[in-house]
């Protein structure tokens, strides 16, 4: 199944998912996946002309794969133009996922600031990308392919702030507009923006996320390379604390998150 396989699947029936083991990561599955899953289970809860605003995410458990998930909805409160939600995923009785989100209509305002100029980066065709390799490469990422343009990749001793490049879907073989649950496996394709200044393999994993989205959507589709760059803010003592933008092949900005990663090296 692909991404939008995945996506009317939890639509059509969100009691009873199946996450395959090629959507995998390590021994769960794939966090951005799992972010989205609960995110198109809530927004079936909200009325029309409310987009998402901004999503806080924290991931309680590892997702087990080809088992049965589940996902629960609540409406905390509906006001006249901000709706504020809560969803989880759960497998076996217990929260692996939970996402608090806030959706919002436009309301009319004096205020417009437009966003900072995307920064200059190489090109998405001249730029690495990192193959999928069964065994060595995160079984999701068969679907989900990066290009990197900035920093060094994971486990390569590149002790830089910054890190990214380009992402895209690789089995998203047509092409249709992004949605936001698309932008969540997106931006959580990348792993932790520490993981390069490590000289050997060790696990790292997100324990917190918060990413908030530009509205209206700059328009985007599924067969664009994306421009993504993280800097990390803090790291220590087994955290690290990383801020991220994402961008349209052209620089508009869509997206800001923000992660607590946990590392264990």
């Amino acid at each position: 199944m692909n991404f939008s396989e995945l996506m009317r699947a939890v639509r059509g029936n969100p009691n009873d998912v199946v996450v395959p083991s090629h959507w995998g990561q390590g021994r769960a599955g794939f966090g951005g996946l799992a972010a989205a899953l609960v995110y198109e289970a809530m927004r079936a809860k909200v009325p029309a002309g409310r987009p998402v605003r901004s999503l806080a995410i924290t991931f309680v458990g590892p997702l087990a794969v080809d088992t049965p998930v589940s996902f629960e909805v609540e409406v905390l409160r509906e006001g006249k133009a901000v709706s504020q939600v809560l969803g989880r995923a759960v497998q076996d009785g217990q929260v692996v996922t939970l996402v608090q989100g806030s959706f919002g209509g436009a309301r009319e305002s004096a205020i417009k600031v437009e966003a900072e100029l995307a920064p200059a980066m190489k090109p998405a065709e001249e730029a690495m990308e990192l193959p999928y390799v069964k065994g060595v490469t995160p079984e999701f990422t068969q679907h989900l392919a990066m290009r990197w343009a900035v920093g060094g990749m994971p486990f390569t001793n590149t002790p830089k702030r910054q890190m990214g490049g380009w992402v895209r879907f690789r089995t998203e073989t047509e092409a249709r507009p992004v949605d936001e649950a698309d932008l969540l496996a997106l931006v959580d394709a990348w792993p932790p923006a520490v993981l390069p200044h490590l000289r050997q393999k060790a696990p790292g994993s997100s324990l917190t996320w918060t990413i908030e989205f530009v509205q209206p959507a700059p328009t985007l589709s599924t067969l664009d390379w994306c421009q993504y760059l993280a800097e990390i803010d803090h790291a220590q003592d087994g955290y690290g604390h990383v801020a991220a933008k994402l961008r349209t092949p052209s620089g508009e900005l869509v997206a800001i998150s923000r992660q607590t990663v946990a590392v264990f090296g």
